[in-house]
Parts: structure tokens; C-alpha cells; sequence
């Protein structure tokens, strides 16, 4: 674990959000399966960390009752998986950014992960990779703009930086950047975990 691990950890610790880290997904993932009851509901909101740990995968095998739009095939399905995740016992999903200073920053187009994030959940575990660490707001602020067009491209949007690879700060109908939060402490209803992965995860 390097210097700005430690410095990021330490940080959100003191921002009063437990944050915790693991050299490899194997070692988070068998962590954190260990300590979710069976019996617990889960929500999770998009992220590509997530889907690539298998989270939702697993949790559903082995039998707790998983809500994730992104298993849904309608609309319609996916809009009722967005709002019974919200109020899951336990919300899983990823940061678009963290900063050394032990802050969340998160970008949405519909905004049910970055609502939920905040209220709503029990518990909720923002898992990410260390490529998502950056010194500063503005970093963050830079991270976001720098990979938004590979969310872009993965939702086959007709936006400019689907086209261009680069921030347009848009007025396109299928903008994904409508909704932008930082979360500076631990929201005072919520119980939040970071866990803070020692690989390139997600985008």
C-alpha cells in the first residue's frame, strides 16, 4: 500500500466513513461475501467495478434477493429495480472519483445511484479501484470528464464525446452528465463503507 493509499484511507476515516483496503477483487470480494447475511436485500446502482466483480452475480446465487437494473430487459423492469434498490437493506456500487481528501465525487444522468448513495439503504458500499484516486476536486472533477465517453460508447449514445473522446459539456437529449455530488462526510442517515481496491477497475 503506497503513500496516497494510505493518505486516502486515512482521510475518509476522518471524514467518519470507514474505508478499508485489498491488494486484489479476490480478497475484497470473498471479504465482503463473508460478511452480508443471506438474509439481507441488496441494491446496486451501475458500475462497471461492480458487474466486474461479480457481486451481483454471486450474491444472487447464493440466494439474497438482488436489484439491479441492469439485469432487467424492459424499461419498465428497470425503472421498478432502480427504485427497490434505493430502499434495499444494503447498496453496492462504485465512485466515478476520490480524491486524498476523502471525498466521493459521482456523475448520473437519471441520478437513482447518486440519490441512493446518500439516502435510502441501510448500509452502502462504494467499492473502487485505485485508477479512481485523484489528488484534488479538480482532478475528480477532470477524472469524470476524461472517461465519460466510455460510458458513452458502452450505452451506444449519440453524444459528442461518444464521437470525439472528449467532454463537450453537452446539451444532448442523451447527456449522461445531468446530476454531479460530492459527498464530503458520511451522510448522517446512512451507514457508508469504501473499500478501496489495489487495481484498475472501472472507468
Amino acid at each position: 500500500m503506497n503513500d496516497i493509499i494510505i493518505k486516502t484511507i486515512e482521510a475518509f476515516n476522518a471524514n467518519n466513513i470507514p474505508a478499508r483496503y485489498y491488494e486484489s477483487s479476490e480478497e475484497a470480494v470473498s471479504a465482503l461475501l463473508k460478511e452480508i447475511p443471506l438474509g439481507k436485500s441488496i441494491g446496486i446502482g451501475g458500475s462497471m467495478t461492480i458487474k466486474a466483480l461479480k457481486i451481483d452475480s454471486l450474491l444472487k446465487e447464493r440466494g439474497n434477493k438482488v436489484f439491479f437494473h441492469w439485469l432487467e430487459d424492459t424499461p419498465e423492469k428497470m425503472d421498478t429495480a432502480r427504485k427497490n434498490a434505493a430502499s434495499a437493506d444494503i447498496y453496492f456500487t462504485s465512485a466515478n472519483a476520490a480524491t486524498e481528501k476523502g471525498q466521493l465525487v459521482n456523475t448520473d444522468g437519471v441520478g437513482n445511484r447518486v440519490s441512493a448513495m446518500i439516502y435510502g439503504p441501510q448500509k452502502v458500499y462504494i467499492v473502487f479501484g485505485v485508477n479512481k484516486i485523484a489528488k484534488d476536486l479538480d482532478g475528480a472533477y477532470q477524472r469524470v470528464k476524461d472517461n465519460a465517453y466510455k460510458n458513452a460508447r458502452r450505452l451506444k449514445l449519440n453524444t459528442p464525446c461518444a464521437i470525439n473522446e472528449k467532454c463537450n459539456d453537452c446539451s444532448s437529449p442523451q447527456r449522461m452528465c445531468n446530476v454531479t455530488t460530492i459527498i464530503n462526510k458520511r451522510p448522517s442517515k446512512t451507514e457508508m463503507e469504501v473499500i478501496i481496491i489495489g487495481e484498475d477497475l472501472g472507468f
